[in-house]
């Protein structure tokens, strides 16, 4: 008789995980890193099989990315009119018309994981990965800029599909589907109620990250005769996983998948607090049904952020923190003070504003999307407080949002006190990014809520230390010992802290040089993906139980 494996040593050969980012070839925000360099350390250090898929964009030319088509057994067919040779068709039925999409697939390995790109007309035709560009708003007024696809819930089923569709064309069984955030997290019901799904895959299981839970991110919708069309899930299913009336994606993957969030205390907030509130209630509403989310904080590879490594960030100057070696993180601010003061040449970004102060003044730095929930609103009030509080430190900040928060930020660094003080990068360039986060000496971080935060990771890393709002994954921020965090996120309570951190930087530098070194240490020593890889691979066996009939 042959012996029976136990699911709970059993080693993980096969994951694939379905995603709307990959770093490096489209992204919007933290998914983008988590997906490849959980990919890539399952790859190197679990040895697992792993592979991905996600839509080729518009902005994205695979050729160029070092893709080639796959032949599959199919037939020819067009894709926004060029002619493919293998592709095959997706069911993508409307309530009142029934249909289906043409899709082809790129393929390439990208350090050991295989990446696979969904083409198809509604794919090649998106300019930005969630939302509209300038440039779709130029062609149509609807399209607003920073405004989300209206077919969104389209684009999502389109790829859960295709992936599906295509692991059965290669003869893919994989032990695991790894479903990353909303976008994907119908899957694992596709999965388990499609007939011919449901057959293949019985030794499959499936487990949905929740990367973001608030309002806005679940991917729901609320055409509930759409969604039981477009997903071929039978009504009861929809009715089921509905969340104030939508159909939300979370809650229908509650019965067929393991769900985790990205760090431990986003999932006690989101099960234990109100603070559920700013979701839905979607962390309640899973325990209802019995569902206790699992919280695995996100990790991040050092080697990837070492600055004695300067070339790949590009970096004015190498340092090394551990062993206590700083001049270059001071060439690199007079590096970037240069370039401000000279207006550029920016790629991407636009100035506002000038850092008059000299390279030994504090440096507050922002890098994140302007938007209330990470907090800018509050920021922008805290700055306005500090300046004539502290005639010495200046504030950089990059990024792009809400258009008020953007306006706000050009008239605080072009007008009144903040003339000279602020300088506001308004855009994104990650190879400037890697500046701002060497030259920064403090890094503001006043979320209103945060499942994880990778940006106080990469800060920690360029010795540039946080100061946080102590929510969510950001409690990995401990107060006095690798960065400052405080409680009650208001602007006084955040130039409270601030204020207390520039104290220490003119009073007890030594101290700071210590912070910043333990901040690199207990990256070192918890938050590596290699460490937070084994909590992954025992999600993966829970899902394979489930798959299996177990729970």
């Amino acid at each position: 008789m042959e012996a029976k494996t136990d699911p709970q040593q059993e080693t993980i050969r096969s994951v694939w995980m379905v995603s709307r980012e990959y770093e490096g070839l489209a992204g919007a925000g933290g998914v983008k890193d988590v997906c490849r360099q959980l990919a890539e350390t399952l790859v190197t250090h679990g040895h697992t099989d792993v592979r991905v898929v996600l839509p080729r964009y518009g902005f994205m030319d695979a050729v160029g990315l070092g893709f080639s088509l796959v032949e599959l057994d199919g037939k020819k067919g067009h894709i926004l009119g060029r002619r493919y040779a293998h592709v095959f068709e997706v069911d993508m039925n409307y309530a009142a018309e029934e249909r289906r999409e043409t899709v082809a697939i790129w393929q390439r390995q990208l350090n050991g994981v295989t990446i696979f790109l969904v083409e198809a007309d509604r794919f090649a035709a998106k300019r930005g990965v969630y939302t509209y560009t300038e440039e779709d708003e130029q062609e149509v007024a609807w399209q607003r800029k920073g405004g989300g696809h209206f077919d969104y819930f389209a684009m999502n089923i389109l790829l859960q599909k295709a992936a599906l569709d295509l692991m059965i064309l290669l003869d893919a069984h994989p032990q695991v589907v790894h479903c990353q955030d909303g976008h994907a997290a119908t899957l694992p019901a596709m999965l388990r109620e499609h007939s011919g799904y449901r057959h293949y895959f019985r030794r499959t299981g499936a487990v949905v990250t929740i990367h973001n839970a608030g309002l806005g991110y679940h991917q729901d919708v609320d055409d509930l005769a759409f969604a039981h069309a477009v997903t071929g899930l039978p009504m009861r299913v929809i009715t089921k996983g509905r969340l104030g009336g939508n159909f939300d994606p979370f809650i229908a993957a509650a019965d067929y998948a393991v769900l985790n969030t990205v760090s431990e205390n986003y999932a006690r907030e989101l099960q234990q607090t109100p603070d559920d509130a700013r979701t839905g209630w979607l962390g309640h509403a899973l325990l209802e049904r019995g569902v206790t989310l699992a919280g695995i904080t996100n990790g991040i590879d050092p080697f990837a952020f070492d600055p004695s490594r300067p070339e790949p960030l590009a970096l004015a100057a190498g340092y090394d923190i551990l062993n206590g070696e700083f001049s270059g993180k001071a060439h690199c601010k007079a590096d970037l003070l240069g370039r401000i003061a000279s207006c550029g040449p920016w790629q991407q970004v636009k100035q506002f504003g000038l850092l008059s102060g000299p390279v030994e003044a504090p440096l507050c730095t922002f890098i994140g999307r302007l938007t209330a929930q990470k907090g800018v609103d509050i920021l922008i009030q805290a700055i306005g407080q500090l300046l004539p509080q502290d005639a010495s430190c200046q504030f950089l900040l990059l990024g792009s949002g809400a258009p008020e928060f953007e306006h706000q930020l050009e008239l605080l660094a072009t007008q009144g006190i903040g003339q000279g003080r602020v300088c506001f990068l308004k855009g994104y360039d990650p190879v400037l990014a890697n500046s701002v986060y060497a030259a920064g000496d403090f890094f503001l971080i006043p979320s209103r809520y945060e499942p994880c935060g990778l940006t106080d990771y990469i800060a920690q890393l360029l010795g540039n230390l946080p100061i946080v709002h102590g929510v969510g994954g950001l409690v990995k921020v401990i107060d006095g010992e690798n960065g400052f965090a405080y409680s009650g996120n208001t602007a006084a309570s955040l130039a409270a802290t601030m204020i207390r951190a520039l104290s220490l930087y003119h009073r007890q530098p030594e101290r700071i040089r210590s912070m910043q070194r333990r901040a690199v240490e207990r990256i070192h020593r918890h938050h590596t993906w290699k460490t937070v890889m084994d909590d992954y691979i025992s999600l993966y066996r829970q899902a394979m139980r489930m798959g299996c009939g177990g729970q």
